[in-house]
Order: C-alpha cells, then structure tokens, then sequence
C-alpha cells in the first residue's frame, strides 16, 4: 500500500504551512488495532519501550524494562520499575499517554503520526507526546486549542484507521 503525504497545519497567530515529508509525516494505511501507538518501536511497544508512569513520577522520559511488562490495549507497556508498573495496572487511564501515544499535535490536524519519547507534556494530568521537540514547542504555544481539536478528531481517526 502506498502512503501519501500530506500537509500539517502550525497555529502561531497565523496559519504556517509545512511540508509534512520534510517532517516525515504520512497517513498510516488501515490496520488493525491502531487504538495504542506503536510505530517506530524495534519491541513493538508503545510510547518506543518508554515507561509512561516515569513522566508523572520522575519528571522525565525513562526506559521500561520487560521484566516490568504490561498488555493494554493490545500493546505492550514497559515499566522501569515494579512501582510504576503497579501505579498503571491500578489506573491506566491516568498513564497511558492522550490519543494512544500518537503525536498530540498531529492527532488535532487529523494524523496519526509517530512520537519522540523525549517530546511530551502533562497538562492538567494528562500525558501528551508529540512528534518532536520543535512540534512540542509549537504544540506549547496554543496547546489548550490542539488539546480541543485533538480530543474532537481522535474519535473519527481510531474509526478511519481500524
């Protein structure tokens, strides 16, 4: 199946238009179980074997280990401790990143698109990954508006792609 490309909106004042190939941005063919990102992951694991728990807790992206394993959602979520394994496994819905830990900003453009663990935010207890740290930089300047795109469009994009 080919990918095409396509074109993201920034929201800074004004409407930028950038390339998304210069981005690496694309539309993801329909397959199965796409509720929880796992693209770009060599272990098949979401947030790329980053523990989700660790951003609340330590403040920081921090590597799972498989010794601390959870299946959620059909992927499989790596804790880099039994705390923070026991934290998700009581209430996932507080960790798990928003929109499956796809790119937040993408998700409010209509795209599902990868993340960089390093690339994230917690805004009123959620946990948002974006594709990068220059999108996160954009996403900060008018995150509460992404935020309401996001949450509209994330509905119809688990629809389209599954």
């Amino acid at each position: 199946m080919t990918i095409s490309r396509r074109t993201a909106l920034l929201s800074v004042g004004t409407l930028t238009v950038i390339a998304t190939s210069s981005l690496g941005w694309s539309r993801l063919p329909k397959r199965p179980a796409l509720v929880v990102n796992t693209l770009d992951s060599p272990s098949g694991a979401a947030i790329k074997g980053y523990d989700p728990v660790a951003y609340f807790t330590a403040g920081k992206p921090t590597r799972g280990i498989a010794a601390h394993a959870v299946t959620y959602k059909g992927a499989t979520w790596l804790f880099a401790n039994a705390e923070n394994k026991s934290l998700f496994e009581k209430d996932q819905n507080k960790y798990a990143p928003a929109y499956g830990g796809y790119c937040a900003y993408g998700v409010s453009q209509g795209y599902l698109v990868k993340i960089e663990p390093d690339a994230w935010s917690i805004r009123n207890g959620r946990l948002f990954l974006n594709y990068d740290t220059s999108v996160r930089k954009q996403w900060e300047k008018a995150a509460g508006e992404f935020i309401a795109k996001a949450d509209k469009n994330w509905p119809a994009l688990i629809e389209q792609n599954n």
